[in-house]
């Protein structure tokens, strides 16, 4: 089985080509390297372009006639950065997404597998939510996924594409053989500010401790990578079953189903940590929400998918890549830093 992966060297989707070439499947990277890493598609075919790059996407299938679905993974995803630059997040995330949809069609796609996000729901009151859970995206880059879920939908509903989407929670850690990781140092998400902390010896700052959870700081469902990875090998495998009754679009939620305050996160990190780190509370970031985690039935159901891997163990791979990466990757540009792919 051969699969075009739009975004193939970023994080998210370097680590699905590592899983596809380890489960005897051949990924097909497209990436422009705005944010993704050269260094991800050593020994992969590799095409640098823009999704939006009509031409470009008709000479991949010109190349690779055999490709038998798309996992589309290319976009921005840093909330602050989305609210700060709305309209740069929308021709990113949304235009050149329909610009590729456009061209996946022109060359006869029918598979898709979307790497959306679990940020456009609404959370319960108790922090869960599944995938009949109200969609209420809260920041221009959830807004962006969910946009494109729209857009897929309605395509799918008149033309031979069939869509899956698969909204998932915060990923982290690194392909345990540390092939792949994070592209930038230190990234900024939640994790990689923890590592900055216990790289400087500085307080971890805590994004806001007045969110409604059981200890105020925001709740996150953290899925190791490597189990987000096999989760799109697996609908590769399983996606006729992941489309029941004949459906032509659907969604699968990605989680452990269980919640994680930053507080507790903090509490694992110095379980794996050898010096544990101190903190402070700072503001929430712009655009930042209390979070939730996702009920897992419909991925153990249609895929045949439950995470195994810890959240020590996550962190544990994270703080291992984060020791190799000054020897895996060189300095990315500066400009680089101010966002990053997933």
């Amino acid at each position: 089985m051969k699969v075009l992966i739009s975004g193939g060297a970023g994080y998210i989707g370097s680590s699905v080509a590592s899983y596809c070439l380890d489960s005897g499947i051949t990924p097909v990277v497209l990436d422009n390297l705005v944010t993704g890493r050269r260094e991800f598609t050593t020994g992969r075919i590799f095409y640098e372009g823009d999704i939006a790059d009509g031409e470009l996407v008709d000479r991949i299938y010109a190349d690779h006639p055999d490709i038998h679905a798309v996992i589309h993974c290319a976009a921005l995803i840093v909330v602050p950065d989305s609210v700060n630059d709305p309209v740069g997040y929308y021709r990113s995330n949304v235009t050149k997404t329909l610009e590729f949809l456009s061209h996946l069609l022109h060359n006869g796609c029918e598979r898709l597998i979307f790497s959306s996000s679990a940020s456009v729901y609404r959370a319960g009151d108790d922090f869960t939510v599944d995938e009949e859970s109200t969609v209420d995206p809260k920041s221009p880059y959830a807004r962006s996924k969910a946009i494109c879920e729209d857009i897929m939908r309605d395509i799918s509903t008149v033309t031979p594409l069939r869509t899956l989407s698969l909204r998932y929670f915060n990923p982290l850690g690194a392909d345990p053989q540390l092939r792949t990781g994070t592209q930038l140092p230190r990234t900024r998400q939640v994790v990689g500010k923890l590592i900055e902390a216990y790289e400087t010896g500085s307080p971890f700052r805590i994004a806001g401790d007045g969110f409604p959870t059981r200890d105020g700081s925001g709740i996150r469902d953290y899925l190791h990578v490597w189990d987000l990875a096999a989760a799109h090998v697996a609908a590769l495998r399983h996606y006729d079953r992941a489309m029941p009754s004949g459906a032509r679009s659907t969604v699968i939620n990605l989680g452990t189903g269980t919640g994680t305050t930053v507080f507790e996160l903090l509490a694992a990190f110095n379980q794996v940590a050898d010096t544990p780190i101190t903190s402070v509370v700072a503001p929430p970031r712009p655009g930042d929400a209390p979070g939730a985690f996702t009920r897992t039935d419909r991925a153990a159901r249609l895929l045949g998918w439950r995470a195994e891997r810890t959240l020590t163990d996550g962190l544990r791979d994270a703080l291992a890549w984060a020791a190799v990466w000054d020897e895996r990757l060189p300095e990315p540009d500066p400009a680089r830093l101010r966002s990053s792919t997933p």
